[in-house]
């Protein structure tokens, strides 16, 4: 979803309000690893979707997304040239698809989000190095980043790795601050915004990364007539991951690290 404007100052959260983000995203990564053996051709997204509200009801939680701004579904799926925001369907998975799943849920009254690009059968090389791009971006953020660094780095880092990769990094969306609200301060670009310098990632910060690259040009369509789904503008294919972060004393604490998923260093 739709980062927000700067200006105000975030939440700060102590360690008693760390360890509700921890069991958020905690859950969060369980459910993505609930979703992944499906993500596969022949089923479709409405499938995909009603696994994972099935799932997270089950467990006593909420998916966040349900009702947000109107939004109609429990996930995202964004296949192909969709950027962001897809909404499921009766789209069946095919060979050579590309879809990222986003999943938001609310634990307890705090929220864990996360999302993960998915290679369905054999793709083309072109989307095998967008995909992989994208997963490097995100870790090249993360890595860029400790305790008192400035948002701006996280742009600097993202936007500096996707150029050496020749892929256009999305700027009309942004990662944002996650605690008991699904959107807060601070908003995080992917590229260097100079108000961003000016954002301090102090201890107790709570923030999603979440760039999502293109294969060729960073330009997007305006939302669709359902007023959500946002396509590349040239149609090329467009690829996201996104974990969520706390800053610790110690360094970026990363919430929704799946126990099946790609970790830090993965080649796909």
């Amino acid at each position: 979803m739709r980062g927000l404007t700067r200006g105000k100052r975030p939440p700060v959260y102590n360690e008693r309000q760390r360890e509700k983000l921890r069991a958020a995203g905690q859950f969060n990564a369980q459910l993505m690893d609930f979703v992944r053996p499906h993500v596969q051709p022949g089923v479709t997204t409405n499938q995909l979707d009603r696994l994972a509200a099935k799932y997270t009801f089950e467990h006593g939680h909420t998916p966040a997304c349900l009702g947000y701004k109107g939004y109609p579904k429990h996930i995202c799926t964004s296949i192909n040239e969709v950027v962001c925001h897809g909404i499921p369907s009766d789209y069946v998975l095919k060979d050579g698809d590309i879809i990222n799943v986003d999943l938001t849920t609310v634990v307890d009254g705090w929220h864990g989000d996360s999302s993960e690009t998915f290679m369905i059968g054999r793709v083309s090389p072109d989307a095998l190095r967008l995909v992989q791009g994208t997963f490097d971006a995100l870790w090249r953020g993360i890595r860029a980043i400790k305790p008192f660094s400035s948002v701006i780095e996280i742009g600097y880092a993202i936007a500096g790795y996707a150029q050496q990769q020749g892929l256009g990094v999305v700027e009309e969306f942004q990662g944002h601050g996650l605690g008991r609200q699904f959107h807060q301060p601070p908003g995080v670009p992917h590229y260097p915004v100079p108000q961003a310098s000016r954002d301090i990632l102090v201890p107790g910060v709570c923030f999603t990364i979440e760039p999502m690259l293109n294969l060729g040009s960073k330009e997007t369509s305006p939302p669709e007539k359902d007023g959500w789904t946002v396509r590349t503008a040239d149609r090329s294919l467009s690829a996201q991951f996104e974990h969520t972060i706390v800053m610790t004393e110690n360094g970026p604490e990363v919430l929704t690290l799946t126990a099946d998923g790609p970790q830090e260093g993965h080649r796909f």
